[in-house]
Order: C-alpha cells, then sequence, then structure tokens
C-alpha cells in the first residue's frame, strides 16, 4: 500500500465516523437539480507527505497526472484566470462567456507588489526569494484577496502555499518543503487532485532552485465528503491498493517558466478501476 493510499483511507475512515453532518442546516452548496448538497465534515484536517520517499498519487483510482500539473501549472506559471488556457473543461461551470474566472487563481499570480528590491509577482517573488534567501520565513503566497473576491466567480479553495527550506546533515543541497493551505475540499472529487498538484510545483521549484524536494503539509480546514459520495467513497476505501508509482521530472529543465506537463510521467502506477461520472456540487 502507497503512503497516500494510507493516509486518504485513514482521513475518509475519520470523516465518516467521526465527522458532523450538516443535514438540515443552510447551505450555499447544491446538486444540478437544485437539491442542498449537504457533508459530513471534519475541521482541521493535517497530512503530511515525504516527498523524499515516495510520490503521493492513491492508487485506490487513477489520478490524472498531467491533467493536474497542467491546471497548476495554468495558475502558477501562465497566471492565467481564462479556460481557454487550460486543457481541461474543469472550470467550465464557473466562467463567463469569455472563458474568465474573474480576479481568482492565476489572476492573482499575476499581480506585480513592491518589494525593496523591485517589482515581483508572487511566483516570481517565491523563486527570487528560494535562490537569495533560502531560510527566510517569509516565503509564501496568498490568492485569497479580500478586496477582490466580488469580482472572483470562485472563492479559492487551495489559497495559500508557504516554503520552508530545511539543511540535512549530510545532504549536499537544501531541502524544500512546503504547506498547502486549504479552506475547503471536496475530498472525493479534489483531495488527491490537490495533493498531486503541489506536490509537482514542490519538485519543479527544488529543482529549478537546485534543491531537494522534501515535505508536503497539506492544511485543510473543513474536509468534507458530500452526501450523494459517501456509497462511493465507502466502495473506494474498501478496494486493493498497490504500491506507490515512480514520479519522473524532466531533469534538463532549469528555468521554472520552462515546464509543461510532458515533463511529468510516473512508471508502475497500477490503480483500481476509474469512478466515471461523479456528481459535482455547484
Amino acid at each position: 500500500m502507497s503512503m497516500a493510499d494510507q493516509i486518504f483511507i485513514d482521513m475518509c475512515k475519520d470523516i465518516l465516523e467521526n465527522g458532523t453532518d450538516t443535514q438540515g442546516e443552510k447551505v450555499r452548496p447544491h446538486w444540478e437539480d437544485g437539491t442542498p448538497a449537504y457533508t459530513i465534515k471534519k475541521f482541521g484536517v493535517v497530512n503530511r507527505y515525504d516527498l523524499q520517499k515516495e510520490f503521493p498519487l492513491i492508487t485506490l483510482r487513477r489520478t490524472a497526472l498531467k491533467s493536474a500539473t497542467d491546471e497548476v501549472l495554468w495558475i502558477w506559471q501562465k497566471k492565467s484566470n481564462n479556460i481557454h488556457d487550460l486543457g481541461s473543461h474543469i472550470w467550465d461551470e464557473w466562467a463567463d462567456e469569455d472563458g474568465s474566472i474573474g480576479k481568482a487563481y492565476g489572476y492573482q499570480m499575476s499581480v506585480k507588489h513592491k518589494y525593496k528590491e523591485g517589482m515581483f509577482d508572487q511566483v516570481d517573488r517565491v523563486i527570487y526569494d528560494l535562490k537569495n534567501n533560502p531560510f527566510s520565513r517569509r516565503i509564501m503566497t496568498n490568492i485569497y484577496v479580500h478586496q477582490d473576491l466580488s469580482e472572483m466567480r470562485l472563492y479559492p479553495c487551495a489559497y495559500s502555499m508557504t516554503f520552508n527550506v530545511t539543511q540535512k546533515k549530510g545532504d549536499d543541497k537544501l531541502t524544500l518543503n512546503g504547506i498547502l493551505n486549504q479552506r475547503s475540499q471536496d475530498v472525493l472529487a479534489a483531495n488527491n487532485w490537490n495533493v498531486v498538484q503541489y506536490s509537482v510545483l514542490l519538485h519543479m521549484l527544488a529543482q529549478v532552485c537546485d534543491m531537494k524536494v522534501g515535505e508536503l503539509v497539506h492544511v485543510i480546514a473543513d474536509a468534507h465528503i458530500y452526501d450523494r459520495h459517501v456509497p462511493i467513497i465507502e466502495e473506494l476505501i474498501k478496494r486493493p491498493t498497490y504500491d506507490a508509482p515512480v514520479f519522473k521530472l524532466n531533469p534538463d529543465i532549469k528555468d521554472f517558466y520552462q515546464f509543461t506537463k510532458d515533463d511529468v510521467s510516473v512508471e508502475n502506477y497500477v490503480t483500481g478501476e476509474q469512478i466515471k461520472d461523479i456528481p459535482i456540487a455547484i
């Protein structure tokens, strides 16, 4: 069993057995037919993934590595808020007639801010500090910008990354770690997807900054399983599991802005059957 499978199974069991139910409460999300989308939820879930030991793709079902990478690059590299710059259709429901999701996600990453060293957007500032001030405790991003919330088609779910560099005894390179903060997460639809995305991001940033990849810590304020997802989750976590796959990142890329989704791959990725047509609350 992979580390990611064990973490996912334990988290789901904890939510189902010890979570609180929003049934009958006033909730914003709803199903396509207009029915309120209730959840079983846990507050303050924290999962740790040691990326030096394995890459956290679950094997219970397949997570689409290249599509997940395409979306994180859409936000962090293209700094786009338009779905026409994205290879998948996961954001279609939140886009306007021009394809824009408003001042959300990639838009916030594109905004330049004044620092004493000059003008940087958030991504370029992270890369600058990792290369020039790696032991700074101020290397972070935040896209939950209150003044722009009214112009966002969807408030950011995964809204902040904090980077921290350590020096392990005997290592010739520094180690890059990160904390992903998420206000809310649909566990079935998005948990492993987000874990994979930000694991890829840590691998990419570590490579271009000549570091080793370390830990990803995932903090979820509201980790929830929707009512219509409960039987799917119950079946999923009873499935057989397999060993973690081997992650590969193109070693020739030294500039973050040169990466594409085709620069990531995995070997020996054995999984259970994919779950199709998962209902998504909106």
